[in-house]
This record gives structure tokens, sequence and C-alpha cells, in this order.
């Protein structure tokens, strides 16, 4: 069964990033377990391996990273959950789209338990929702396997200054605005989503 690890307070993007590809190399040479890792980070924006350069709209605002998990830009920062997951899918059959699939799943088992509504939608990675303007994302998800070893992972908007978003075209998706637990009028701490998300974990 997979460790199931909360960090305290924002976590360096970048000495999370070290950490966790590390680890992620060490599942595979069999000298760690698995890892599920929930964090919160400074503001960042991040850049996965299909991003755009033209989609980065304010590029000074927040430390930059390419990554290589997939997808374009992402942002993150405090009041966002990002859950990072370190999986040997070798051992858990080698399906990396159902492997996503399972993940948006949880997620929308957890906000269920919120009240919200939230799906999946064909085309389109993530974890979408009705609001009052429209659909907008609640749920990004950005993967990487390396030797049949997961790392990165998705992100949850809690209470995040959604204003941030505003510096990047999130996901590459113009069209559709982002939202969050706290902007449909849920009052949720992290440690309630955490228990939501845990509870639903279909890796445990």
């Amino acid at each position: 069964m997979p460790e199931w690890r909360v960090e305290s307070g924002l976590a360096d993007y970048a000495e999370t990033l070290a950490a966790m590809e590390q680890h992620a190399a060490d599942i595979r040479a069999g000298e760690a377990g698995e890892l599920i890792w929930l964090v919160e980070h400074p503001p960042v924006y991040t850049a996965g391996t299909s991003a755009d350069v033209a989609e980065l709209l304010a590029p000074a605002r927040f430390p930059v990273f390419s990554t290589g998990r997939g997808g374009r830009y992402t942002y993150h920062g405090p009041g966002q959950r990002v859950g990072y997951l370190m999986l040997d899918l070798e051992q858990r059959g080698r399906d990396l789209r159902g492997f996503i699939c399972s993940v948006e799943r949880w997620l929308i088992a957890a906000l269920a338990d919120f009240g919200v509504s939230a799906r999946a939608v064909r085309g389109r990675v993530g974890v979408w929702t009705d609001t009052p303007a429209g659909e907008a994302k609640i749920g990004a998800i950005g993967v990487r396997v390396r030797r049949w070893v997961s790392f990165h992972g998705f992100s949850l908007n809690v209470a995040p200054d959604l204003e941030h978003f505003s510096g990047i075209v999130p996901c590459g998706l113009a069209e559709y605005p982002v939202t969050s637990l706290a902007a449909l009028g849920i009052e949720a701490t992290m440690a309630d989503v955490d228990a939501a998300l845990q509870r639903h974990c279909p890796f445990l």
C-alpha cells in the first residue's frame, strides 16, 4: 500500500520536483515504496511537455518551471491541493489511460462529498463542473511515467487566488475559466479535502 504523506506549509517547487523524481527512480530500483504526497506550493507557473510559450501571458509574474509532465501551462499556489502520485504501474496493469481515468474518478468522488457535481469530459483531461458563468475546470491532471513508475499528478482548487490563473492560458483552454470550492460558495479546509481524497483514493 502506498505511503500517504501530507506536507505542512508551502513546499518549494524545485525541491519538491527533485525529491519526487528521485523517489520515482528509487521505486523502480526497488529501494522505496509507493508514495502519494500532498503539498501546497508558493505561486508558480509550470510548463508541461506540450506548453506553448504564447500561452504564458505574464512570464515575469511568478517563477516559471519546465517540467516533464504531460500537458501545457498550469498554476500552483496557496489554497490549491497538489497531489504527487509515485506509483508502480508495472504492478498496477500498465494502463496509462486507465490510470488517468482513475485519477479523474477519484477527484470527482472527493468533490461529491462537498456537494459538487463534477465530471470528466472526453477530449479534455481534468475535472469540470458547472458554475453560474458556465462550465469551469476545478481539477487538473498532468502525469509522467518513466519505466512504468508514475510521478507528477493532480491539482485541486480548494481556495486559491483564481486571479493568479490570468497569467497563463490554463492547460491551453482559453475558452474555459477555472473555479474552486471557495468560488462555488463551499467552505472547506484543506484538511477536509485531504480527508475526502484519502477516503476515496483508489490506490490505497
